[in-house]
């Protein structure tokens, strides 16, 4: 073992997917990203094979493999996974520069109230099931990173069982997770913040494809975050939010995909809530490809204070409350690349008294089928240029 001067085939590929995808946010013009930018010592390489690779396919500088009953890992044998984890991370060049990785080749249980925890330069890439077991406890995570920089997790083949969140990022910069897919029985999926020190944010924080189903609380959460780009997010009988932003700035995601999520509460396919987006007086800075809704709760929920955001298309039926819920935000576009809403709750624009009213909203280009559209009290500079079939216009 030792340090590799580059990362394997697959890494180098998808760090060079990633980071293309962190320098559209900034071509869009949403703003620079405030932190650590100067501070990457990991340069992607543009040269990666295309081709897909399976998870744990390349090279590794650290394996750690399950034979039996009884993990192995450089410096570890024994019956736990989460050792044989911690030896794995642990074997890795003490205060490397540069990114050094390790692959987990197995399933096995992993404690609730316990933390695997990634430092700087560490890739994580676990071929098989983590599965979460005993009594959760606050702030752990099957994979937790914190006041780290430049972590790469590409893969979480499958997570089951109730952790309190499934991976924690936290107080960390230019963190970038591959695939992930979690099947959960509670908790929540994946938890982004700055929690630990709110005077500096988060920053270059990126998802290429999350699936996670069955959290009691939100599938993805972010709080407190500079630079979140995010390929596809699917939920599925989720208890929250699938996709929920909290004072996050200079956001980018493809699609948001929401099946029964939210059911019986206030939260939405898609929520941004508590300053999200406020950037230079709400400037665009929240960009969404497509929010797709089934069921659930509400479908599109802006609230508290948040706007500069623009959601191209909109595919949302048989909501259990609002498709659409805009209160008290600032400079939001919704669908002025199409789509449709049909049935379910009301498309809704209103405000609370503690709030300054919304202003600079625009609703255009979608069909609302077999519902009504109600505003309540009336915005500032509030457009609507919608189809309206079968439904009902009750707007200002």
């Amino acid at each position: 073992m030792g340090s590799r001067a580059a990362l394997p085939s697959r890494a180098r590929r998808r760090f060079a997917l990633l980071a293309a995808a962190l320098a559209a946010v900034l071509a869009s013009g949403a703003g620079g990203l405030t932190a650590m930018a100067d501070e990457a010592t990991d340069t992607p390489s543009t040269s990666a094979d295309p081709r897909p690779l399976a998870c744990g396919d390349g090279s590794y500088d650290a394996e750690v493999t399950r034979n039996g009953n009884t993990w192995n890992a450089p410096g570890y044998s024994g019956s736990s996974m989460l050792e044989a984890m911690r030896a794995g991370v642990a074997s890795l060049t003490p205060g490397r520069t540069s990114m050094e990785s390790v692959v987990v080749r197995g399933s096995g249980d992993v404690p609730a109230n316990q933390s695997l925890d990634l430092p700087s330069h560490t890739s994580l890439e676990v071929c098989g099931t983590l599965n979460v077991t005993g009594q959760m406890a606050a702030t752990h995570a099957p994979i937790r990173v914190r006041n780290a920089q430049n972590v790469a997790i590409p893969y979480v083949e499958n997570m089951h069982g109730a952790p309190y969140f499934g991976i924690f990022v936290q107080n960390a910069h230019n963190v970038a997770m591959g695939d992930i897919t979690m099947e959960l029985n509670g908790g929540l999926g994946i938890r982004v913040d700055n929690h630990g020190n709110t005077s500096q944010r988060t920053t270059n924080v990126s998802i290429d494809s999350a699936t996670i189903s069955g959290a009691g609380s939100h599938a993805v959460e972010t709080y407190g975050v500079d630079g979140f780009t995010a390929g596809t997010i699917t939920a599925s009988s989720v208890g929250e939010s699938g996709l929920l932003l909290n004072d996050t700035i200079n956001a980018n995601i493809g699609t948001i995909r929401a099946t029964d999520v939210a059911s019986g509460t206030g939260y939405a396919a898609f929520r941004m809530a508590n300053r999200n987006g406020a950037l230079n007086n709400y400037s665009t800075n929240i960009r969404v490809g497509e929010v797709i809704a089934r069921g659930g709760g509400r479908g599109i929920f802006c609230v508290s204070q948040s706007g500069g955001a623009v959601i191209d298309r909109v595919d949302i039926a048989d909501t259990g409350n609002n498709a659409i819920l805009i209160e008290n935000c600032y400079n939001v576009t919704i669908a002025s690349q199409g789509g449709t809403i049909s049935g379910g709750g009301e498309v809704r624009l209103a405000a609370r008294t503690e709030f300054a009213n919304n202003r600079d909203i625009t609703l255009r280009g979608f069909t609302l089928v077999n519902s009504r559209l109600t505003e309540n009290p009336c915005g500032e500079n509030v457009t609507i240029n919608i189809t309206f079939q079968n439904s009902t216009d009750n707007s200002c």
